[in-house]
């Protein structure tokens, strides 16, 4: 029998490729999500195969999954400032009721289980890069709190679940993750940027564009998330790209792989905004044998062409609408 997989959050950018990742592989891939944030354009090329399920649901209310379960994965949650900052009660809720829940469905089912945390819960971080063993700097009544402490507090329930209960957990905190279906009004900062240059629009910037990011390729994402869950770690375990640049850089960059003129403009940095977030990936590298694998302009390239053929689809769809309503 195919071992079977839970994945909240799965109709969302990380979550859908992970379905995808884990079918390829051999695994029956219960997808489930409320679509606040995730899309069903994710995951419908899976609809009719016999290892995909989607469950539409919100993790904050009971889990009933029928059958037996190897894994619960918990992606659900939004991820992006635009999200967590218009949902930052539903963010909350998810991170703390949803955990739970997805907790206590792994502990039903004797099955593996595996948070997605984020580098969020380094805050503002005051060491650069950051290592697991950092408690970081975190504002609990910010306007990112939300976002932050929920992260926090799914991860001590998780490790409270551990130590009380016996549940077979791990933790991964993912580092800034691009590529193909992100949304193009996300809120994070490389949609945002594609999305400005691909209209012409002068891309913005928050700040002197001086704050540094590290960005790693959803398939290096991915590959570490699965090596993770196979592995004996408990975690927490960094995944990402400890390669660091400055925003300013990186729309700079944008700008030219685009092929557009776009200008720069730049706008107040948001309340408490990150200076820095690098990855320390010392226990990836060494426990999972784990490293990035795409560099970042290669990256790009494919996420750049996939958002222009996105954008050449809508408006292929766009045109043929409105010949039809003018046929009418």
């Amino acid at each position: 029998m195919k071992k079977r997989v839970l994945i909240t959050g799965g109709a969302g950018f990380i979550g859908s490729h992970l379905c995808d990742y884990l079918i390829a592989r051999g695994y029956f891939v219960i997808c489930m999500d409320n679509l606040i944030t995730g899309s069903m354009e994710n995951t419908r090329h899976l609809l009719n195969r016999k290892d995909f399920r989607f469950v539409k649901h919100d993790v904050t209310k009971y889990i009933n999954i029928k059958g037996a379960l190897n894994y619960v994965l918990h992606f659900a949650s939004p991820a992006s400032p635009v999200d967590y900052l218009r949902y930052p009660i539903k963010t909350l809720k998810v991170g703390s009721l949803g955990t739970h829940n997805a907790l206590g469905l792994a502990k039903l089912k004797n099955s593996g289980f595996l948070l997605a945390s984020t580098s969020e819960i380094y805050g503002d971080p005051l060491i650069n890069p950051q290592p697991e063993s950092y408690w970081g700097n975190v504002n609990p009544i910010g306007v990112r709190a939300c976002y932050d402490e929920a992260k926090r507090f799914a991860e001590a329930i998780t490790m409270a679940y551990r130590r009380d209960h016996k549940v077979n957990t791990r933790i991964v905190r993912i580092f800034n993750t691009y590529g193909e279906r992100m949304r193009e009004k996300d809120g994070r900062v490389i949609p945002n940027f594609i999305s400005q240059a691909e209209s012409g629009a002068p891309l913005t910037v928050y700040g002197t564009g001086s704050q540094t990011r590290s960005f790693c390729y959803v398939s290096d994402m991915v590959k570490g998330i699965y090596r993770l869950m196979l592995s004996n770690m408990p975690g927490p375990v960094n995944i990402g790209n400890p390669n660091e640049m400055s925003v300013l850089k990186l729309a700079k960059t944008i700008i030219k792989m685009t092929g557009r003129r776009s200008g720069i403009v730049y706008k107040r940095l948001p309340s408490d905004d990150p200076r820095v977030r690098r990855p320390d990936i010392k226990l990836a590298r060494t426990c999972l044998k784990w490293k990035p694998e795409i560099p970042l302009e290669k990256g790009l390239g494919i996420t750049i062409k996939w958002f222009k053929e996105k954008q050449a689809r809508g408006k292929s769809a766009h045109e043929r609408n409105m010949r039809i309503c003018k046929s009418r």
